[in-house]
């Protein structure tokens, strides 16, 4: 596979992408797209369990959607989702 550079990229902070924000966007439901993660079959994100515990906790930092799904919302300092 060979790879792709990009002459212009957003600008990219860490924000965390929720994941309802990202069901939007592609049309999938989130509940897919947190049982993808889990599984490992998507791979723009992270799910996370501590030990003993029942929830996952899910990390899709921007530039990794970005990169896997070609979704990016750049939000402005101060505003929140």
């Amino acid at each position: 596979m060979s790879k792709v550079y990009y002459a212009n990229t957003p600008k990219f902070t860490g924000r965390n992408v929720p994941i309802e924000e990202i069901a939007s966007a592609t049309g999938k439901s989130g509940a897919f797209l947190r049982e993808g993660l889990k599984q490992g079959f998507l791979t723009f994100g992270f799910a996370c369990k501590r030990e003993n515990a029942t929830q996952y906790s899910f990390y899709c930092p921007d530039k990794l959607v970005w990169e896997e799904l070609g979704y990016f919302k750049e939000v402005t300092e101060g505003f929140e989702l």
